[in-house]
């Protein structure tokens, strides 16, 4: 909203002019979550449709963002909220809090991007030790009154009062001991209302104060609460875990309360419009009878299915059927619903375009094209590579010998393996000690988030589909079984019981398999995923045994390769590799490392070259390495034929194919103590001495060692043009290029050319083959792309080397900063992600643009592609499209995940992933 736009700028003391912080339901509509956050948008979109959603108002993200900047509210946030307040009461007929005929409201966040159980929620503001009979005459149940009061003093207690939640669960657990029950529901009023009489005194103890009678200051400090949620460590972590910003803050919605606990003509529900584990279409989700919603959520009580909601209130179900169709339509998505009913009336509380498994995602995106709700494009911005990477992940071999202990809820699939451990703080410290780990609890709530992300899969014995262990492993891509519940889960001996006895110790291994539900004791063996079969060639669309899962992904992959405009290459070192490639998709080869060619049972021929004192030595061990190259390359070419083949000449320091220099000087040392020959591991040692640098990746390597060392490139080039010379000879069509590693100026580029051209000339005149053999250089040093206009001269192509160009920008050696101290980079919010494993945009990304402009300036069609890690980085790819680039180049297990997003770079390159 334009009256928004200078919000920070106007800032002053907590006071903005002009800015309106204050939304009735009936003035927003779904496309202001920025402002509304998605649950306030959300809520106005469904009472534009018509939909029965309880009255109320939504404060704005910018109020929150003016509170978290200057430690106040805005000056006229209270006015705002107390006009809005007195239009809610007049709709209502009744007024906050009051004695006689109480009007209560729930306080609940609502962040532009949904963050499940990461923020604060207050229900039943309102009540107090006056209002809370008036509630009893007026609802007839005083049963339901002191239910709801005690429900308060707990929510507020922990959320605005920051009371440990445990002691209100310990105080709830020793009343419903007392009273020989096994749920809170069997508790009767005068049992809850000695529990409100001990909630209040653990407030007076824990927070030093009374529980307050004012509903208004009970509106006030919670409101305060949810704002300040935005910045807990928790909805922190989530964010940095879900690369959701920091900036954006929460809003806070205020609605008019409607129980589900008044009965067994009430209730509590979530809804789902498809499977979110399957994508399958039905009836999905959980109810709970007399419950309100964070019942449901926390896991605390086994739901029913929704399905059963038809038996008990039938006029409800069939209620919501219809606005589910409704809503489904409407957002064209997977929709997520909170319901409640009080009394036989339905009321919607939430709705968002829910969070759904990887399989779900493809399958859903296909059914609704079908459907034609949407296009291939939009289609396409319904799925992520890092979904498609998911369902490219083993999965427990069925044929295995086993032993089931139990089966649960499938929440979110996925084959995990790890050892059971009780707590957060548990999973976190084995999982950074290099163990693999299960979470397993009774039921997950937001304080156990660390341990959900350092764990392999999570496991619960309660909750359904819809808890927060189900909601927030779906989010997060990782393996969950929820509502096991003939395990028997004790944390605090950390330990469970399964049916026939069996005890499961703390780090015992246990597999859970989160596609069926099943929990087994010990290590499951785990087979390839059927996408990958897909992609291996193995399974095929249409073919009986292929499933819906793999016909979804083939038609993905067909509506990203029609869209798609930078091509996908592979990082490809021997014929092997090249051929999966080309079975994943590839259109060529962006980097072949010829390194990896000197390794292996060539080392000794290279340590030769190394060790060569004349001329004559040194060419012999060229001449022997030249067939051997050669004939990696004719494989090579023969598995791409048609398609280009980029190989980079020699790049490491020579050192790397030496023996290590202490392994050495103990061989060494031994030999001279027993007085036995060694003169060829002296000279050795005596070469790795002179070859060594103190920092060896800013030294004699790449280009360099082509200047330094005569007849090494060239030999090399020869080699290459002679195995394309071959394959021609063959009638096949070998597309070389060859690409000059660490190039820092035109200069370093023209010697080399000059020699390589000098080469191929050769060889095209000794075998009478014309060969077209495209020279370019690597851009991973920050000269080159400040001066890649000048290199472009020389250069018929780029291919920018990207992990080597982030470590010069950041002056980071990877191998060293990544374990010393990237994890407190991450943890203090510096880094949002590595900028190893996503590309660095502010930085090397500036550097990547500026080198494309100026090469194609001074060369025009110049070729531009990418071929470090980040080629097959589902965000880094959308990056390189809108650089401009021709390709990217990964490994080709990612070439899936490259081709799907460059696909969706291409449909979403003129507006944003709409999630």
């Amino acid at each position: 909203m334009s009256e928004n736009k200078d919000l920070h700028g106007a800032q002053q003391g907590g006071s903005v002019e002009g800015v309106k912080f204050v939304y009735d339901f009936t003035e927003g509509n779904k496309d202001l979550k920025d402002l509304l956050g998605g649950k306030g948008a959300n809520l106005a979109e469904m009472t534009n449709l018509g939909l029965p959603v309880p009255p109320g108002f939504t404060i704005t993200t910018e109020a929150c963002k003016v509170y978290l900047d200057s430690g106040e509210e805005p000056a006229a946030l209270r006015d705002e909220v107390s006009a809005h307040l007195d239009a809610l009461e007049a709709a209502m007929g009744k007024k906050l809090g009051q004695p006689d005929n109480p009007l209560l409201v729930s306080v609940r966040s609502g962040a532009k991007f949904s963050m499940p159980g990461m923020m604060d929620t207050v229900l039943n503001i309102g009540l107090s030790d006056k209002s809370v009979q008036g509630l009893a005459k007026q609802a007839g149940d005083d049963r339901f009154a002191w239910d709801s009061y005690r429900r308060l003093i707990q929510m507020f207690g922990k959320t605005v009062l920051g009371v440990d939640g445990d002691l209100f669960e310990d105080a709830l657990e020793a009343a419903k001991t007392a009273k020989k029950v096994a749920v809170d529901t069997e508790l009767e009023a005068a049992d809850l209302k000695k529990l409100v009489t001990k909630f209040k005194k653990i407030v007076k103890t824990e927070a030093g104060r009374d529980f307050p009678q004012d509903p208004r200051e009970q509106m006030d400090l919670a409101i305060h609460a949810v704002f300040d949620s935005w910045n807990t460590d928790r909805a922190k972590l989530y964010r940095r875990q879900e690369r959701i910003p920091h900036d954006l803050g929460t809003a806070v919605n205020v609605c008019s309360m409607v129980f589900g606990n008044l009965g067994p003509d009430s209730g509590t529900g979530v809804a789902f419009t498809r499977d979110p584990a399957s994508g399958q279409q039905g009836v999905y989700g959980d109810y709970l009878q007399n419950a309100q919603g964070e019942d449901v959520v926390a896991g605390i009580r086994n739901t029913v299915p929704l399905a059963d909601l038809e038996q008990i209130d039938k006029k409800s179900y069939d209620q919501l059927m219809q606005i589910m169709e409704t809503l489904e339509n409407h957002y064209k998505d997977l929709c997520d619903i909170e319901f409640t009913i009080e009394r036989g009336q339905l009321w919607m509380l939430q709705t968002r375009v829910g969070k759904r498994t990887a399989g779900a995602a493809f399958r859903i995106a296909t059914q609704l094209v079908d459907q034609g709700l949407i296009d291939e494009a939009e289609a396409l911005t319904r799925v992520t590579g890092a979904q498609l990477a998911q369902l490219m992940f083993p999965r427990f071999d069925e044929e295995a010998k086993v032993e089931k202990i139990g089966r649960g809820i499938a929440a979110s699939p996925g084959a995990a393996v790890g050892k059971a451990v009780f707590d957060s703080y548990t999973a976190v410290k084995w999982s950074r000690s290099g163990e693999k780990v299960i979470l397993v609890r009774r039921e997950t709530n937001p304080d156990d988030l660390d341990g959900m992300i350092a764990a392999e899969g999570i496991l619960t014995s309660r909750g359904g589909k819809t808890s927060h262990a189900a909601v927030v492993a779906r989010g997060m891509g990782k393996t969950c079984v929820c509502g096991a519940e003939e395990l028997e889960v004790d944390t605090k001996r950390r330990r469970m019981t399964v049916p026939g006895g069996h005890v499961v110790e703390e780090g015992d291994l246990i597999s859970i398999d989160g596609s069926t539900g099943k929990v087994y004791l010990g290590e499951v063996p785990v087979v390839p995923s059927p996408v990958v079969e897909y992609f291996e060639g193995r399974m095929h669309p249409g073919a009986d045994d292929a499933d819906e899962l793999v016909e979804a992904v083939h038609r993905m992959m067909a509506f990203a390769d029609r869209k798609r405009r930078l091509r996908v290459r592979a990082n490809a070192d021997n014929a092997e590799d090249a051929l999966r490639a080309r079975r994943f998709g590839a259109q060529g080869i962006g980097l072949c490392r010829t390194e990896h060619m000197f390794l292996g049972d060539r080392r000794e021929l290279v340590e030769r070259l190394i060790l060569a004192d004349t001329e004559a030595e040194r060419d012999d061990s060229l001449k022997a390495l030249l067939p051997l190259q050669r004939q990696d390359f004719v494989e090579l070419f023969e598995g791409m034929d048609g398609l280009p083949v980029t190989i980079r000449l020699l790049d490491p320091p020579l050192h790397e194919f030496l023996p290590d220099i202490t392994e050495l000087s103990v061989r060494v040392a031994l030999a001279e103590s027993r007085q036995e020959p060694h003169e060829n591991e002296l000279r050795l040692l005596q070469a790795v001495h002179r070859l060594h640098e103190q920092n060896p990746m800013l030294g004699l390597r790449g280009v360099r060692l082509g200047l330094v060392i005569p007849g090494l490139f060239t030999m090399q080039v020869r080699a290459i043009a002679e195995a394309a010379a071959e394959r021609r000879a063959a009638k096949g069509d070998p597309r070389a290029e060859i690409m000059i590693p660490l190039v820092g100026t035109v200069q370093e580029l023209e010697i080399v050319r000059e020699e390589a051209d000098q080469v191929i000339a050769e060889v095209e005149k000794a075998t009478g083959t014309r060969l077209k053999l495209a020279i370019g250089t690597m851009i991973e040093l920050p000269r080159a792309a400040l001066t890649a206009g000048q290199i472009a001269e020389a250069a018929e192509f780029f291919s920018f080397g990207t992990n080597d160009l982030t470590q010069t920008v950041w002056g980071f050696s990877r191998d060293d900063v990544e374990a010393s101290f990237f994890t407190a980079y991450l943890e203090k919010g510096i880094f949002g992600v590595s900028p190893f494993e996503t590309i660095d945009r502010d930085g090397v990304g500036s550097l990547v643009k500026l080198a494309a402009e100026a090469g194609r300036a001074t060369r025009p069609g110049l070729k531009l592609g990418v071929c470090g890690e980040h080629g097959g980085d589902p965000e880094s790819v959308h990056f390189f499209h809108e650089a401009g680039l021709d390709y990217v180049s990964c490994s080709p297990f990612r070439i899936p995940v490259a081709r799907l997003e460059a696909g969706r770079a291409a449909v979403t390159s003129n507006g944003s992933d709409h999630r």
